[in-house]
């Protein structure tokens, strides 16, 4: 049973932009006081075509151990050419050289898992239910004390 101050709550279909700010530096102040955030350091690999335009790309990021691919493209015109494939790689041997041993990332169905499986990710978590046959994959690839280079 709840004994405070009188509380209002109020559900929105967006998020008003004031409030939006007030969560985020809330919970952005409570990490930062739990945990040494200030170690998790981005990290990026791109592709570019000989006239210096970049033609596919990886962002993520590194703490500890563990280093999080958060986004992956390769422009149509250049998909299935082994570009994907060789910018994951050189993104997790820098994140090896950093130290990480472990590697994941989130994607749906409709976008990659299949191409993740073939690089050794494993799907750890899925969630169905977005729109019919849509599921989100958490997918993770770890790599043993002295193991390969990725």
């Amino acid at each position: 049973m709840h004994s405070g101050p009188q509380l209002t709550i109020t559900v929105h279909d967006d998020v008003p932009r004031d409030e939006g700010r007030v969560v985020d530096d809330g919970l952005g102040e409570a990490n930062a006081a739990a945990a040494p955030l200030y170690e998790v350091r981005p990290l990026s690999c791109f592709a570019r075509s000989s006239s210096g335009a970049v033609v596919g790309g990886v962002v993520g990021r590194t703490w500890g151990e563990c280093c999080e691919l958060r986004q992956l493209w390769v422009a149509s015109a250049h998909r299935r050419a082994g570009i994907g494939t060789s910018l994951v790689r050189e993104f997790e041997r820098r994140a090896q050289a950093r130290g990480c041993r472990t590697f994941y990332l989130d994607t749906f169905s409709f976008q990659a898992p299949d191409f993740y499986r073939s690089l050794g990710y494993r799907a750890e978590l899925v969630v169905e239910g977005y729109a019919p046959g849509v599921a989100r994959y958490t997918m993770v690839r770890r790599l043993a004390a002295s193991g390969p280079t990725p």
